[in-house]
């Protein structure tokens, strides 16, 4: 491809749910509230560990991570989703569509590990008592969060800078409502099989790795519950990691239906609708889920709600 004779792209026209009226009004109508739901949700779970005693512990402190993780994620897409939908699409400049995705793609790689050391932090709980305490103390959480967030930004980071060394020439509309890892590489005119197997490899550390040692957890989680003789102290086991085994089946689920999923068997208004999934509904449903779930929030409401 002669490159010299290409315009190359300064700006990006994102369509959003353009050819979708009905939709489009739908998802104007519910996602300020969405939005107020999950900046809400979320900023009450971090305030809540933040000024409750009872909360300082290491499973509530990674929860705020999660919390910030969700907020970036949030911040990052509704707002100017909300603008593109509006007005039936939307412009931004190249490098803001390259940053959104960036914040985008942090956020989701720190999550992951998060998630995973949310496990090991119920594994050493449960399966572990007596050397909880001397082992997971507050100086490892800070840390375990430093390094989440800092193995995040560097992960991406390499992508991002295989990203901007590519030519972008070609057309620069994009039919999203936000600048995703697939319709950036289409928009590009250079050969991305080199970035496409990057980005393979380092799924393995920022996604499937932390996925296995979830499960390797839950397996020894398990095992010790099912060796214990009572009933009621198995279901005070299992209901001790529910929530996080849900937030881990929503978040990998939406993930694995975005990304592994192949794309001639997605049509866009679908890969549109599960890009909502994991980029709005599951920021929101994440403190819903831990404040519905979790006694221990549930009473830090009703002591702060009786003041």
């Amino acid at each position: 491809m002669n490159i010299i004779n290409q315009t190359i792209i300064t700006e990006i026209i994102l369509l959003g749910f353009r050819d979708f009226p009905d939709l489009n009004t739908t998802i104007l109508f519910f996602l300020p509230l969405l939005l107020i739901v999950t900046v809400s949700g979320n900023i009450m779970i971090i305030w809540l560990v933040a000024s409750t005693s009872s909360l300082q512990s290491p499973m509530y402190f990674f929860l705020t991570q999660l919390s910030i993780s969700d907020l970036l994620v949030t911040t990052t897409i509704v707002p100017n989703t909300l603008y593109i939908i509006y007005n039936e699409g939307g412009t931004m400049s190249f490098p803001s569509c390259i940053i959104q995705f960036y914040f985008l793609a942090w956020s989701e790689a720190s999550e992951c590990f998060l998630l995973s050391i949310m496990a090991y932090d119920r594994y050493m709980a449960i399966c572990n008592p007596l050397r909880y305490s001397s082992l997971i103390n507050q100086m490892l959480c800070i840390k375990l969060a430093i390094i989440i967030w800092l193995l995040g930004f560097s992960l991406q980071l390499i992508v991002i800078i295989s990203i901007i060394q590519l030519q972008f020439c070609s057309s620069n509309v994009i039919d999203h409502f936000f600048c995703d890892l697939s319709p950036l590489l289409e928009l590009s005119c250079s050969d991305t099989n080199i970035i496409e197997v990057e980005i393979l490899i380092l799924c393995v550390p920022f996604t499937f790795t932390p996925l296995l040692s979830i499960v390797v957890f839950y397996v020894y989680i398990v095992q010790v519950a099912l060796a214990i003789s009572t009933t009621n102290g198995r279901s005070k086991v299992f209901s001790t990691c529910s929530s996080h085994l849900i937030v881990v089946s929503i978040f990998y689920g939406s993930l694995t239906g975005i990304y592994m999923l192949p794309a001639k068997k997605k049509s866009m208004v679908v890969n549109k609708i599960a890009s909502l999934l994991y980029t709005v509904l599951t920021p929101m449903l994440n403190p819903i889920i831990y404040s519905l779930r979790n006694r221990d929030i549930k009473e830090a409401l009703k002591k702060i709600s009786c003041l």
